[in-house]
């Protein structure tokens, strides 16, 4: 695999440095999101988001997740913004919410489904060293980093790919143990929970009071 940088070693500015090189040349790289590592890449190179699908063995039309850096920034890739959806990032993020919203017509990406699905999942991450990232990256293309079916890596060494797949992997060591995002679906119609997980639909619903569960 690519070359490993130790997280807790060194200081953070310059890791972070070195993960936007590789990424603004188009490669793709491991790191630690809050309970389990990922591989994240630009969001607007088409081929290294096509590269990373290849590596998870993943399906046509599955798209990756979009990490950013501030509700700001998600406002500026997504569309139909409402008074709740709003409240609810400023709320929980960063934080472990994912929010799938629809993005806006026009954008130069494709995360996996050839731009057929007209919803994005955007999340800004709590974990130091995504959330140091993404401040600076823009929006990156994330997806968790293992070949689908298998369980999600909690280290490093739960990832097989070769060593040319990856520019870098960032370690921050054995994760700990956590619940999954919390997944969500919103637009002018509502808010509708998908997957409770890190947050539940009462909390949800203390922000959205209309929210509904499955």
């Amino acid at each position: 695999m690519g070359k490993e940088i130790d997280l807790k070693k060194g200081e953070l500015n310059r890791h972070v440095n070195k993960a936007l090189k590789a990424i603004s040349d188009g490669y793709i790289i491991a790191i630690p999101l809050e309970h389990s590592y990922a591989f994240a890449c630009d969001a607007f190179k088409h081929d290294a988001v096509r590269a990373m699908h290849v590596l998870r063995g993943d399906s046509l039309f599955t798209a990756a997740q979009v990490l950013v850096g501030s509700a700001k920034t998600a406002q500026g890739v997504v569309r139909e913004v409402t008074l709740e959806i709003s409240a609810l990032m400023k709320k929980f993020w960063p934080g472990m919410l994912s929010m799938n919203l629809r993005p806006q017509t026009g954008l130069s990406w494709d995360l996996g489904d050839d731009n057929q699905l007209d919803r994005v999942s955007i999340r800004v991450p709590k974990s130091k060293f995504a959330k140091a990232l993404v401040a600076e990256s823009g929006p990156l293309a994330v997806a968790s980093a293992v070949r689908v079916g298998r369980p999600v890596p909690k280290e490093l060494s739960d990832i097989f790919v070769l060593d040319s797949d990856l520019a870098f992997q960032f370690n921050n060591g054995l994760l700990r143990k956590g619940p999954a995002t919390t997944v969500l679906e919103a637009d002018n119609e509502g808010v509708r929970v998908l997957r409770v997980g890190a947050i539940s639909l009462e909390a949800i619903q203390e922000i959205a009071p209309g929210a509904t569960g499955l």
